[in-house]
């Protein structure tokens, strides 16, 4: 654990008792701080003081004195500025607190106590969990020390402190960027963006926004790597370049203008030195298939480069990359038909690129729908053998297939993976993808526990087949 030295001798409130909110709480105790905490919600304040202990005073935030309080941690997913700051934000607004999250905290402990350590940060609207596993990963099989959290598994203060020629590699969503100010980062990794998170963020400039806070502060000769395979990416690529930030250009759509790193037809090219240099042919890496896969390929390629990591070392771990649970994962197969999780799929966008992988697929769609529903994947549509419906979302997805794409209202996961099993058996070669272009939360407690589900039930219907019972 990192302790957040930052506020050490004053008191801090904690609001938010999720992973984060604990993890954070546990920081500021170890880094010297007095810490009050609070959740709305009793099982996490029960769970909370299991894991704190009596070294932690938990109290209303609502109710107490503010003018005793430095700073308030807040849990990425509670209100920040749309529809309206929470009771909490605001008053600790009033008083004159800092409002950060747990991530602030990390950078604030990484400046004051290990500074020479390096820090990369990855986000985007897609792919940026599979980038910073994939960084992570190119970093350690160069023999380097990293740590890999953040938005992805492990917290940020829950980390291990390195030795300075350690390197940090940290998932951030635009929740966790919005409660940072200047990140310190020596490279930050940009990838792309769809509409997502409006009821947060309240428009797509107000989500791009909170994006862009990832530049903020960049270390000094730090780099910049930016997708250019939509608007967003290229608007942000031209502003940081005028302001004279090093810019690593990421391309998959095209062949940028600028010297950058690009895929042409599956191949991975090197230009940012001079003359494109051929790096590697990314549709060898079954654990990268697809077109998105070749973006977060070519980023975590960019980003490696940026870190002084050898051309040879990176694509030997590229190679070696075993791929990330949840996204793009083939976990078993029932009468020569593949199942791949795909849990991590929850928008149209990040199911629109999984479905590109696929000439004949048997999907399951559904959950706590996003804005716009599942209307962009109709380009897709005809590569859809049959899709399975759960959910809330159900309803209205129908709505959206009936007369285009065959579907079942299932209900549920379990009844959605026994039809796609059944119908699957008819066709030689078929894939069944769990990419629900939804959030989780109306039976899940999130998107890993639906693919835990899923890859048990997978596995349930693989055994009933060794065992010659009827699917």
């Amino acid at each position: 654990m990192i302790a957040a030295t930052a506020f050490a001798g004053k008191k801090v409130a904690v609001f938010g008792l999720a992973r984060t909110g604990i993890s954070a709480a546990r920081a500021l105790l170890q880094g010297g701080s007095d810490v009050v905490a609070w959740d709305d919600a009793q099982v996490r304040r029960d769970d909370a003081s299991s894991v704190l202990g009596p070294g932690v005073t938990f109290a209303d935030l609502a109710a107490i004195d503010w003018t005793e309080i430095a700073a308030l941690v807040l849990s990425p997913g509670v209100p920040l500025h749309f529809p309206a700051p929470h009771e909490v934000v605001r008053a600790a607004i009033a008083a004159g607190c800092d409002v950060i999250g747990d991530v602030e905290l990390f950078f604030r402990a990484r400046r004051a106590n290990f500074p020479a350590t390096r820090l990369v940060l990855v986000t985007g609207t897609n792919g940026k969990s599979t980038t910073t596993a994939l960084i992570g990963h190119l970093v350690r099989e160069a023999g380097l020390a990293v740590q890999v959290g953040g938005n992805i598994g492990t917290a940020a203060l829950d980390l291990d402190v390195l030795d300075p020629d350690g390197v940090y590699v940290l998932e951030m969503s635009s929740y966790q960027l919005d409660l940072t100010g200047p990140t310190g980062a020596d490279v930050a990794v940009w990838l792309n963006i769809t509409a997502d998170h409006i009821d947060r963020h309240g428009s797509l400039s107000g989500y791009v926004a909170a994006k862009r806070r990832i530049f903020d502060g960049l270390a000094q000769n730090g780099a910049a790597v930016v997708g250019m395979d939509d608007v967003h990416g290229v608007s942000v690529c031209d502003a940081l370049r005028a302001s004279g930030v090093r810019v690593n250009p990421v391309a998959v759509a095209h062949v940028p203008a600028v010297p950058g790193v690009y895929v042409q037809d599956g191949v991975l090219f090197d230009a940012l030195s001079g003359d494109p240099q051929k790096v590697t042919d990314l549709t060898r890496l079954t654990r990268l298939p697809g077109a998105h896969n070749w973006q977060n390929a070519a980023a975590s390629y960019a980003a490696a480069q940026a870190l002084g990591i050898a051309r040879g070392q990176i694509v030997a771990g590229l190679e070696s990359f075993s791929g990330l649970a949840h996204r793009m994962e083939e976990v078993g197969h029932v009468k020569g038909v593949r199942f791949i999780n795909d849990s991590k799929a929850t928008n149209a966008d990040a199911t629109a690129r999984a479905l590109a992988c696929y000439d004949s697929v048997y999907v399951i769609l559904g959950g706590v729908a996003k804005a716009g529903g599942i209307d962009s994947l109709a380009p897709f549509f005809p590569r859809v053998r049959k899709a399975y419906l759960i959910g809330e979302a159900a309803m209205a997805f129908a709505e959206t297939l009936d007369g285009r794409v065959a579907y079942q209202q299932c209900g549920d996961l379990a009844n959605a993976v026994a039809a796609s099993v059944r119908d699957s058996a008819q066709e030689c070669g078929a894939v069944v993808l769990l990419s629900p272009a939804c959030a989780s939360f109306d039976q899940f407690d999130n998107f890993e526990a639906r693919g835990e589900a899923f890859r048990k039930l997978v596995s349930e219907h693989a055994g009933k087949c060794v065992s010659g019972s009827t699917v």
